[in-house]
């Protein structure tokens, strides 16, 4: 089978694999990686398809990780497509499709880079291993979290891991992701007493006795952030409450959202607001979920080497941001892991007409050939 990237990505983005479907595509990885010398473990939790591939080098060195994910959001209306998003197609220096992006490019870019590092280094250091879900842009439950906890039960060491997510912004390189804010959602139900809007003084009105707290809530200075982060954020996302206008709502549901520095955590996020619900006198019932806590990768190893990398191959100097939302490098993170997203311009992706420059992808392919010879070539 071939290795080159562009018939690699072409491959995977014709394949419809729409979340949590995955039409292939991972077997399709195993199968070169196997020619590589990869060993596979394949690790499907409910319906999502996982697996983690290692090839062992001669000597002892780190555990370094190509992650990432071959699942892509629905293309939605086909008729507002230039080209049919799951046939690539080149046009204009560019391949479209969904995926080509985020991140089937990527994914392409790394077996390309591999092939050709294990060609000219089969003696290297360490070992490579790749961690692939179909679950990264649906519920995320039974992809790399469930992977990863089960390599920490095995008590498997990563040292260093590139995430292909579509880091750059403007061109290629010029963002390098080194980590993320934690992502906190609270489901917030304030309790009344339903009544009629002509009788108020046998009623109370739960939107009313909202007001002040939610006010609280939105004004509150939770942190000062860092020099790698901004200030925690608070937002309101869903208010539903009522069901006519002759009466008075004896419900409110709010549902918010913190996108949190590492100056806060999620456990002191919850308790500030617990105390100001408390303080306003609220009669509520409050549930949480912890999307992601956040990470950071500082400049040593993994982030020194991907720099030089950039700069060798593109000619410039990436930055290292924590913007954005959230991606599976924070499930990775937590085994003490150096963490770092790099990948193609992130301006269509999720997108009608998504695609990728054709000599972007091609960079990228040296990006990452560059990044693992720094640190595991003898």
């Amino acid at each position: 089978m071939s290795t080159d990237v562009i018939a690699l990505a072409k491959n995977l983005i014709n394949r419809e694999s729409v979340t949590p479907i995955d039409a292939g595509c991972q077997k399709f990885m195993m199968e070169l990686l196997g020619q590589q010398g990869f060993e596979h473990d394949i690790m499907d939790f409910e319906d999502t398809q996982n697996f983690w591939s290692v090839r062992q080098g001669k000597t002892e060195g780190p555990v370094f990780v190509f992650a990432g994910h071959t699942d892509v959001v629905p293309a939605g209306n086909l008729e507002d497509w230039h080209t049919p998003p799951f046939e690539a197609t080149e046009l204009d220096g560019y391949l479209h499709g969904r995926g080509a992006a985020d991140m089937k490019g990527s994914l392409a870019a790394m077996i390309a880079a591999t092939d050709k590092f294990v060609a000219d280094y089969p003696d290297h250091q360490g070992s490579i291993a790749y961690l692939i879900t179909s679950d990264e842009e649906g519920p995320f439950i039974n992809g790399t979290v469930r992977v990863v906890d089960e390599l920490m039960k095995r008590q498997q060491p990563i040292d260093y891991c590139i995430v292909g997510e579509p880091s750059s912004t403007e061109k290629l390189g010029d963002v390098i992701k080194n980590g993320r804010r934690g992502s906190l959602t609270g489901f917030l139900k304030v309790l009344g007493t339903q009544g009629h809007v002509a009788y108020p003084h046998l009623a109370d009105n739960a939107i009313h006795k909202s007001y002040l707290a939610l006010n609280a809530l939105t004004t509150e200075h939770w942190d000062h952030g860092n020099d790698s982060f901004p200030p925690t954020s608070f937002q309101i996302a869903i208010e539903n409450a009522g069901t006519a206008t002759n009466v008075i709502p004896g419900e409110k549901y709010v549902e918010f959202n913190f996108r949190y520095s590492t100056e806060s955590t999620a456990d002191g996020l919850k308790q500030r607001v617990i105390d100001i619900l408390d303080k306003h006198e609220l009669d509520y019932e409050l549930n949480w979920k912890l999307n992601g806590e956040p990470f950071l990768t500082p400049e040593a190893g993994l982030l020194t080497a991907a720099k030089k990398a950039i700069k060798e191959t593109c000619n410039i100097d990436a930055q290292a941001l924590t913007s954005g939302g959230t991606s599976d490098g924070r499930f990775i993170a937590k085994t003490g892991a150096e963490v770092v997203e790099i990948g193609p311009v992130n301006k269509t992706i999720h997108q009608i007409n998504e695609c990728v420059k054709i000599d972007d992808l091609k960079k990228l392919v040296d990006v990452y050939y560059s990044v693992l010879k720094q640190l595991l070539a003898k």
